[in-house]
């Protein structure tokens, strides 16, 4: 009687007291094993599995856990990238002896299934049973926001009174407030705004016309006209 067993991704043909050199299995010496993935069953009758034969395994004592012989790897880069490596490799591997061949009742004979070494490895990585998630708590409920207050009136825009169709002497250099360029500057000069005392002087509605007349988008507030204004005025007395 015979036997087709698969084991470490390879099958092998069996018999009774046959030696054979399989994948290394997690198993010592002197360990009797059994593989219980048959695929097929020969001899007086024949038995093929779909894709195993239920019921059927065979029994093996282990021998010896052992390495195969040494394969060499020899990589040669020519040309441009002008390179060579070489290195050995040794497969671990496990000596068995078949003791015996069951064709039913394999599955409640108690013996140690033969695993492979790495399927080992792996079960033992893995956590034997996933925990019981927690139940998240409740989330507290945020509280309600405090409404916003409401936005001031809109200003009404009013022309500056303290525009100039001049200079009053020598202009001032409108560039040394904040955000104010060249060419700023010009615009500013255009609308009749030459000095400090100028801008300093505006109130709510005329930086309201100011920001309309030139597009500014709240800039004269945002950047902090006034304030600057005034102290270059206080620096030019």
């Amino acid at each position: 009687m015979f036997a087709v067993i698969k084991t470490g991704g390879k099958q092998y043909k069996v018999a009774k007291d046959d030696v054979v050199t399989i994948e290394k299995l997690a198993a010592d010496a002197g360990e009797t094993v059994q593989f219980n993935d048959v695929l097929m069953l020969g001899g007086d009758d024949v038995t093929v599995g779909a894709p195993f034969v239920e019921g059927a395994g065979v029994q093996a004592e282990v021998l010896e856990q052992t390495r195969g012989e040494k394969v060499i790897n020899f990589k040669k880069r020519r040309r441009k990238h002008s390179s060579q490596r070489k290195k050995g490799h040794r497969q671990h591997l496990t000596l068995v002896k078949v003791t015996e061949i069951l064709a039913s009742g394999a599955d409640k004979s108690g013996v140690k299934a033969a695993l492979g070494a790495g399927s080992v490895a792996v079960a033992a990585v893995a956590p034997a049973a996933a925990p019981a998630k927690a139940e998240k708590p409740a989330k507290a409920e945020k509280p309600a926001k405090a409404e916003a207050p409401a936005p001031a009136a809109d200003v009404e825009a009013t022309k500056p009174d303290n525009l100039l169709d001049a200079p009053k002497g020598d202009a001032d250099d409108l560039k040394k407030i904040s955000g104010v360029g060249p060419a700023l500057e010009k615009k500013l000069n255009a609308n009749g705004i030459y000095h400090f005392w100028q801008i300093a002087a505006w109130g709510p509605s005329d930086i309201a016309f100011v920001d309309d007349l030139l597009s500014f988008k709240g800039r004269i507030e945002r950047d902090n006209w006034i304030e600057q204004a005034k102290e270059f005025a206080a620096d030019a007395e």
